[in-house]
């Protein structure tokens, strides 16, 4: 088969390697689209990880092998995947910190080499642990939909961390792929969200996914503004969809007393920035993150996704054929005004499908 191989720090070369062997208990799915995700591109543009490797981790597909002890399967199935499934028993999933999980820190989906998602090869095995993660996509819906779960589970995950109510305020920075979906979703739960970027054209799709107010991150009184808006109180909570540290301190000076700051974006270790701990102690304006997603959430996922109530399909701008992955993933890390969400897609009838 044909797979994208990462062979080094911003090395993508598309080869011919075997089609991955199933065992007893696995299945063998023929990939769709797999979406283009930051998490890979610091992989590949930062060599994080030793090579080889095939990445692609937001994949859907079409079952054609089931091993011989799989149960609840079927070849010709339509799914979604997802590479992280916890354990559901340790210390860390106890406490529902699902991403410290070792089983979930575990890769299960591989197009060979070691792990790493697969979705940038023409077919990848599920190993048993993460047969649980799989969903079937309804024939009313498109690979696309299924494709992109993985990343919606993410950021419902990331919204349940923060203590909303109906009617409070959010800012959302970066109205990005991510921040879209941060907008939506929030929306949907009665909340009023205020949109930044620094691009027009995302401050005005902010409004048409959900934005109550939007605003251009770049104005000088964007905090007084942000506190006239809360009638000077201050937004309820904020979601960094941006790895900017200044806009965090935006952030927390806007922020009311009990107010919550939720970094998404920040996924790179060992840089530092200054905090008031003052502030976050004495007014109680927390600091927190979000990582990867909640297994837990998979079938709530899927119903706002296949029923439409949130519907990602606006969110793809480009689609790459996949020997041209290398493309894609250089458009999504440098975005132009006009580009959203990437797609790999692996044959023309996929794209078909998907435009119905």
């Amino acid at each position: 088969m044909q797979a994208v191989v990462y062979r080094g720090v911003n090395d993508l070369r598309v080869e011919t390697v075997d089609v991955p062997r199933i065992r007893s208990g696995e299945i063998l799915v023929r990939v769709a689209a797999c979406g283009v995700c930051p998490t890979d591109i610091k992989k590949i543009q930062q060599g994080t990880v030793p090579a080889p490797r095939i990445f692609g981790h937001e994949t859907s597909g079409t079952i054609v092998q089931v091993g011989a002890t799989t149960r609840g399967f079927n070849v010709g199935d339509r799914v979604g995947l997802h590479h992280h499934v916890p354990c559901m028993d340790c210390h860390f999933c106890r406490h529902r910190a699902f991403a410290q999980c070792e089983t979930y820190k575990r890769t299960g989906i591989t197009a060979g080499f070691e792990p790493a998602g697969g979705g940038y090869a023409e077919y990848v095995r599920v190993m048993p642990f993460c047969l649980p993660g799989v969903v079937r996509i309804p024939r009313s819906n498109s690979f696309l939909e299924g494709a992109l779960l993985e990343p919606v589970n993410t950021i419902l995950k990331a919204i349940r961390q923060l203590p909303l109510l109906p009617d409070d305020i959010v800012l959302v920075a970066g109205q990005g792929p991510i921040g879209l979906l941060f907008t939506r979703l929030l929306s949907l739960q009665g909340i009023r969200v205020i949109a930044t970027d620094l691009l027009p054209n995302r401050r005005k799709l902010a409004r048409t996914w959900g934005a109550w107010k939007s605003l251009d991150a770049a104005r000088p009184d964007l905090i007084e503004e942000l506190r006239r808006l809360s009638s000077k109180r201050g937004v309820d909570a904020a979601v960094i969809a941006v790895p900017s540290d200044a806009v965090v301190a935006q952030a927390q000076a806007a922020l009311r007393g009990g107010g919550s700051t939720l970094l998404f974006a920040h996924t790179v270790r060992g840089k530092t920035s200054p905090v008031d701990l003052g502030v976050v102690c004495v007014d109680e304006k927390s600091l927190t993150g979000s990582y990867s997603s909640d297994f837990t959430l998979q079938r709530e996922v899927a119903r706002l996704v296949f029923r439409r109530q949130l519907d990602v399909r606006p969110l793809v701008t480009h689609r790459f054929p996949l020997a041209e992955t290398a493309a894609a993933i250089a458009l999504s890390s440098r975005p132009t005004p006009d580009s959203l969400k990437i797609l790999v897609e692996h044959t023309p009838a996929t794209a078909e499908r998907d435009a119905s």
